[in-house]
Parts: C-alpha cells; structure tokens; sequence
C-alpha cells in the first residue's frame, strides 16, 4: 500500500526557516514525481514545487523561488523542502502528493494528476 507521511511543520516567526520532510513507502519511488502542495484556509491548494526521480528536474512556483528548495533522497525514501525566509502568506497545510510515474514534468503538476497523498502537515508563519 503506497504511503506518504510529512513531518517538520510547526510554527515560526517571519523570516525565519522550517525543513519538511516526505517519507514515501509501497510504491516505486525512483519512478515518481514527488510534489509539493499548500492550501491556506479559505483558499484553493496549490503547487508549491516538485522534483522528478528520475532525473531530478525540479519546479518552483513563482511565489517561493529562491526561498524554498526541493530535494530527494532515494536512500531514505524521503522528499524534503526547505523553507526559508517564511512569510505569513506561507502559512498553509503542506501536503506531498507522488504521480505520473516514469515521466519528467517540466512544470508544476496539478493535483488531480497525483496518485498518491499524505495527511499533510501544518505550517504556521507570524509576523
């Protein structure tokens, strides 16, 4: 059974930093797109960033280029963003979300394209 488990959210001040991790088990990770969602209260999720195993393209949206950084490792199992320089406009629940196997995605996917989800992990920013 494929599994998706986050962890690392909390609460920060502006400007400071959290790292969430994405541990993924019952599926072929080296195969998959492993992505990154938020949805803040009241609004639609959203894309935040996603990495291709395959062969490691990644994808930002525009609202965290240069703050958030997408990685992967396929030792662990185990996707991690690093989120810097947070905001108050960060805070959301981030959810990490696997789909289109064999296929490098050039931007970043929609989430009725992913196939499998994990629960999802609050962050919270105050300024």
């Amino acid at each position: 059974e494929a599994q998706l488990v986050e962890s690392g959210g909390g609460m920060v001040q502006a400007g400071g930093s959290l790292r969430l991790s994405c541990a993924a088990s019952g599926f072929d990770f080296d195969d998959y797109a492993i992505a990154w969602f938020r949805q803040a209260p009241g609004k639609e999720r959203e894309g935040v960033s996603s990495i291709s195993n395959s062969d490691g393209r990644v994808v930002y949206a525009e609202s965290v280029k240069g703050r958030f950084t997408i990685s992967s490792d396929s030792a662990k199992n185990t996707v991690y963003l690093q989120m810097n320089s947070l905001t108050a406009e960060d805070t959301a629940v981030y959810y990490c979300a696997a789909g289109y196997p064999l296929i490098i995605i050039t931007s970043l996917p929609l989430a009725r394209g992913m196939d499998y989800w994990g629960n999802g992990t609050l962050v919270t920013v105050s300024s």
